[in-house]
């Protein structure tokens, strides 16, 4: 048992844990990852890839990932398990499994990504230290390893250079913006997780502004955790990607001898 947990969290683990069908779904950068400059050099930490493999081979456990990446990018930096689950572009894509039917946007949509990719094109152009990425169902203007004034500067141009399109829907994240022409977001693709699964308990965590669309969805006997600081609708709070690897090892732990007995 971990002593750094607190007291509550660990009885919120340990009644999830007994449950009959268990759905284990994690953020990936901030959460499993420690968050970096550069997109393609994030990994999971070992500890919490192994914990979430393990869990993967328990009965009657469901292991997913719900990230904000397209599902490619989730995929090369996370190295998931087969029978891992995955909800990518904030729930716009998802893979749940080898009969699920891939992403296709409309002509109206596609026309709409193509205006919205230039604009946004046109503001990292003129703004030093900003990157653009492109999306299957959108585009994401990064600040990151701009200034402060530059990254401000940026994202008032893009919102400003957007607003005349319509169909689009833009979200704030950490040091990003990021527009799709697919309404989605992390509390849908949870719910529809859920659905899939028929799980009765949900344990999730993540550390951005855009989970906390899928914290709000929780209920016990399910499990919500915050990784780091802000506000937040989650019950649960550890400080770091590391104190995450002491979770999902203490959740093992109990999902092990439960499942067993």
């Amino acid at each position: 048992m971990s002593d750094s947990l607190s007291p509550e969290l660990l009885a919120a683990l340990a009644t999830a844990a007994a449950t009959k069908t268990l759905l284990v779904a994690l953020d990936f950068d901030g959460t499993m990852s420690p968050l970096v400059d550069r997109a393609e050099d994030a990994r999971a930490l070992p500890g919490s890839a192994a914990a979430l493999r393990d869990l993967a081979q328990l009965p009657r456990t469901t292991t997913a990932l719900i990230s904000g990446r397209a599902l490619d990018s989730l995929r090369r930096v996370a190295s998931p398990e087969p029978e891992t689950l995955l909800i990518g572009s904030h729930g716009a894509e998802a893979w749940t499994g080898p009969g699920g039917a891939p992403l296709e946007l409309t002509p109206s949509q596609v026309e709409i990504l193509r205006h919205a990719t230039g604009a946004v094109q046109q503001v990292v152009d003129a703004h030093p230290g900003t990157l653009l990425e492109l999306k299957p169902a959108g585009v994401v203007l990064h600040m990151r390893t701009a200034d402060a004034e530059t990254a401000q500067s940026a994202a008032t141009a893009a919102r400003a250079a957007l607003s005349s399109l319509d169909g689009v829907h833009l979200s704030n994240g950490k040091n990003v913006l990021e527009l799709s022409v697919v309404q989605a977001d992390k509390g849908r693709g949870l719910q529809s997780l859920r659905e899939l699964t028929a799980a009765t308990a949900v344990v999730f965590a993540g550390d951005d502004v855009t989970d906390e669309h899928a914290l709000k969805t929780l209920q016990a006997p399910d499990v919500g955790i915050k990784v780091g600081d802000g506000e937040s609708a989650a019950t649960y709070r550890i400080t770091s990607p590391e104190h995450l690897v002491e979770v999902l090892q203490e959740l093992v732990r109990l999902r092990r001898a439960g499942v067993s007995t």
